[in-house]
C-alpha cells in the first residue's frame, strides 16, 4: 500500500449482525461500497452514538481493506464474497434504497443467517414477500401460506431484525418482484397476530 492508497482510506466501523449478537471491526477502506463488495454479511454502521460507543473499544481490532489476511470471522466473509464474484447478478440489486423481494425462507442468501419468527417450527412451504432496506434488513413482509392465508408483519412484530439478505449476493437479483405485486399482497393482507402464550 502506497502512501496516497492510505490517504484515500476512511475507517468505518463494520458489523456482522447475526441476529443474537454481532462481530465488530474498524476497517480502513475507500468507501463503504467498497467494504460491503469485499465481504458478505457486513453493514457499514454510520450512527454516530454507535460509532462513539464502539470508538472507546480497545478490544476493536483494526484492519485495513487491502490487507492479504484478515482476522477470525472477517476472512470467512470476503471468502464467501470472493466465491460470488463473477457470477450472473452479483451487486446487481446494490444501491437501491428499497427491494421488494419474493422468496420461500429456505431460500435464503448463501450463509443467510436469519431466522423466520412468524413460522417457526412450520413445515409448510410459505412464501414470503419481503420490503427490505439497503442494509439488508426487512421493514414489511408478507406471508403466503399454502392454505391461502396471507398475513403481513413488520419490525414491531419479530423479537429482533437481523439483515436477512445480502443485496450484492448473486441470487437475490433473482428474487426480485415489483413494489406494485408487494403492495397488493400488502393491502390484502390481515396483520399478524403473536401466540398469546
Amino acid at each position: 500500500m502506497t502512501g496516497t492508497d492510505a490517504a484515500l482510506k476512511t475507517r468505518f466501523l463494520v458489523l456482522h449482525d447475526y441476529g443474537m449478537g454481532g462481530s465488530w471491526w474498524w476497517v480502513s477502506a475507500r468507501s463503504e461500497r467498497e467494504i460491503r463488495e469485499t465481504f458478505a454479511w457486513v453493514e457499514v454502521v454510520t450512527d454516530p452514538e454507535t460509532v462513539a460507543w464502539r470508538g472507546g473499544d480497545d478490544d476493536l481490532e483494526e484492519v485495513d481493506i487491502d490487507a492479504p489476511r484478515m482476522p477470525p470471522g472477517l476472512d470467512g466473509l470476503r471468502s464467501a464474497r470472493d466465491a460470488q464474484r463473477g457470477r450472473p447478478g452479483f451487486g446487481a440489486l446494490a444501491g437501491k434504497d428499497v427491494l421488494y423481494l419474493r422468496r420461500r425462507w429456505d431460500e435464503g442468501d448463501e450463509g443467510d443467517e436469519g431466522d423466520d419468527e412468524s413460522s417457526e417450527g412450520d413445515e409448510d412451504s410459505a412464501v414470503y414477500l419481503m420490503e427490505v432496506g439497503p442494509d439488508g434488513r426487512r421493514t414489511r413482509q408478507v406471508e403466503l401460506s399454502e392454505d391461502g392465508s396471507v398475513v403481513k408483519s413488520t419490525p414491531d412484530d419479530w423479537p429482533f431484525n437481523p439483515p436477512i439478505v445480502d443485496v450484492f449476493a448473486p441470487e437475490v437479483a433473482g428474487q426480485e418482484i415489483s413494489r406494485a405485486e408487494f403492495e397488493e399482497h400488502w393491502a390484502r393482507a390481515r396483520p399478524f397476530v403473536g401466540d398469546a402464550g
